[in-house]
């Protein structure tokens, strides 16, 4: 059942970001960034199998705020890119600080408030390696990602899209995979975090792969809000 939902999520995914772009502009890239990161460290606390391995949710959504990087990056430049970059990463700790915050307080005395906050803590309740490896990984990786994008665009100017799209994406995946399991996962016996280093990735390099045609969409779109009709 696992393998039906995966493909239609990746797709659907990718059509809600290209749906965000359409009707916000470059302002919706930024949301979209934003709401990726967040969503994705909800989705990560959910294992499943897909083709009898073991995956973690979230390498979907996550993967998608690249190519609204990559996006920004190609139609608003360098600057733009890391700005979505920072705004992610800001979104993603802010987040993290307020809900780590939240589970500090003492539940009512009632059984449904109890529930509630034993799932709060089961969702929120992130060790901390887990998450300084997430926000490294993001940080470093997003802002590779950004670079590398830039350099091959150099190179080959308007040529070659799918190249500058899906290289600077599989190059700054890897760097995001590597980061997070040697911090998070430091501790495992290497076999086990091989095996979770290579899942993680291989799915990853999956998306990167889905998300190449989304970008060519992307490129020939014209939005119906721009960056200066919302400043007005």
């Amino acid at each position: 059942m696992n393998e039906w939902l995966w493909i239609p999520s990746i797709l659907l995914t990718l059509s809600l970001l290209l749906v965000g772009y359409r009707l916000f502009g470059q302002v919706g890239l930024y949301m979209w960034i934003a709401i990726a990161t967040i969503i994705a460290n909800i989705q990560v606390t959910q294992q499943v199998e897909l083709y009898t391995y073991i995956f973690t949710l979230g390498n979907v959504v996550y993967g998608s705020s690249y190519l609204a990087t990559d996006i920004l990056n190609e139609k608003y430049g360098r600057k733009a890119a890391r700005r979505g970059v920072w705004i992610g990463f800001f979104s993603l700790i802010t987040t993290t600080l307020l809900m780590q915050f939240s589970l500090l307080y003492t539940p009512l005395e009632d059984k449904l408030a109890l529930e509630m906050s034993d799932s709060l803590n089961m969702l929120f309740g992130l060790l901390p390696w887990i998450a300084v490896g997430s926000l490294s990984a993001y940080l470093v990786s997003q802002l590779f990602d950004v670079f590398i994008y830039t350099k091959i665009r150099e190179r080959t100017g308007e040529k070659w899209l799918w190249l500058r799209t899906t290289g600077s994406t599989l190059a700054s995946q890897l760097l995001d995979t590597l980061t997070f399991c040697a911090i998070a996962f430091h501790a495992l016996p290497f076999d086990i975090w091989w095996q979770i280093f290579v899942t993680t990735y291989l799915a990853k390099f999956v998306i990167a792969w889905f998300a190449t045609p989304f970008m060519y969409i992307a490129k020939r779109m014209h939005p119906k809000s721009s960056k200066s009709d919302l400043a007005a």
